[in-house]
């Protein structure tokens, strides 16, 4: 009996050092933030005069707060009254107050709708975005903000990341000097990767404004673009832009994910398969003290956009794996069906073209162990 005491000690104890030597780290994306006209009009308190944009990220904010990093798409400026949807987007101030409520803590901001508000637009939004105290890449005030911060560095458990943002383009608008928006540019790609590597962070993160409006599979520049950042030290390639889903793939041999698109977190675009998003969840580890990571685990979960027939028609973000059984929240039966359309839409596409890359089990895994309270 003492013998299979002292066994089964040796083997806990064995348990706890190798726990100790293994650090592990959790990251969420999600896909665009949008607001159009009919959501400001839907954010807006007359009691208060103020926008109000908590009920809008009440329901998912457990998920997006239980990762260490969560990471989006900024897909509008923050350029100051009067406040506007598409096609040149600027959404209310207190929109961040809204995402910090959420959970976000990084956000990327170089994308076709970057200057919207012009040169005054973009400086208002990384104005902003310093003060509420995100995080955030990808547009720059001028060329010694973009020297001094970019590649940014995350840190987060004792891991650090270098993420990388690059749009196709600006529809078109002038981007004026001294400002910078990261264009999709291979050669300053392959330079601003090996000023990340001299970073020595345990990871590079590439997130690209890229692909076709609407297509529900990666183009070829998109596949070839993922491609050239892997083959010059990227770990994570993220996506958006199109609007709807796209494919992932975990390539487990070199150690290298890509989700070509994760869709619309939130907007106001109602048609079939742009109604709603992914949440992209990476756990990562490595040993204690080194400084390479490696991808331990990822899975994806879906959200849905659902607009409410109430007066003010307010927006909210339903984490479908709450809500697809549910019918007291989305009462009538022609929005619930809806719902279930994305869901189906969604889970025939990501179970036939996802490599390696499965929908959370919430039940098996109810939390992250890493999260934050």
């Amino acid at each position: 009996m003492k013998t299979m005491v002292l066994i089964l000690s040796s083997w806990l104890a064995s348990q706890q050092v190798m726990a100790q030597d293994t650090l592990s780290v959790s990251l969420t994306f999600t896909g665009d933030i949008m607001q159009h006209d009919t959501q400001i009009y839907g954010a807006f308190d007359p009691l208060t005069g103020r926008y109000d944009y908590k009920p809008c990220f009440e329901k998912i904010r457990p998920e997006l707060s239980e990762a260490d990093i969560t990471i989006g798409n900024l897909e509008l400026t923050l350029g100051g009254p009067p406040f506007k949807g598409y096609p040149q987007f600027s959404a209310p101030d207190e929109l961040l107050e809204g995402l910090k409520y959420a959970g976000y803590d990084v956000l990327v901001t170089a994308n076709n709708h970057s200057v919207d508000r012009g040169k005054k637009g973009l400086e208002r939004t990384v104005r902003l975005l310093d003060s509420a105290g995100f995080q955030h890449t990808g547009t720059f005030r001028d060329t010694l903000e973009w020297l001094n911060e970019y590649p940014l560095i995350l840190k987060a458990r004792g891991f650090s990341f270098s993420l990388l943002n690059y749009t196709y383009g600006t529809n078109g608008l002038k981007v004026y000097t001294p400002n910078i928006v990261n264009r999709i540019d291979r050669k300053q790609i392959k330079n601003d990767l090996e000023k990340a590597k001299a970073q020595g962070t345990d990871a590079i993160i590439v997130f690209m404004h890229w692909g076709l409006e609407y297509k529900s599979l990666p183009d070829s520049s998109q596949q070839n673009l993922a491609d050239f950042c892997f083959r010059n030290g990227a770990k994570l390639v993220i996506g958006a832009h199109p609007h709807v889903l796209q494919p992932m793939e975990w390539k487990k041999e070199s150690d290298q994910l890509v989700a070509y698109s994760l869709g619309n977190f939130v907007s106001a675009q109602y048609d079939r398969y742009k109604n709603g998003g992914a949440i992209l969840h990476v756990t990562l580890k490595k040993p204690a003290g080194g400084t390479a990571a490696s991808i331990a685990d990822v899975s994806y979960s879906l959200e849905y956009v659902y607009r409410a027939t109430n007066q003010r028609m307010t927006y909210h973000i339903l984490p479908l794996h709450e809500f697809e059984n549910d019918t007291t929240f989305v009462r009538r039966k022609a929005a619930h069906d809806y719902m279930i359309q994305f869901r189906d839409d969604s889970r025939l596409l990501l179970g036939r073209e996802n490599k390696n890359v499965r929908e959370r089990n919430f039940l098996a895994q109810p939390s992250q162990a890493n999260g934050r309270p």
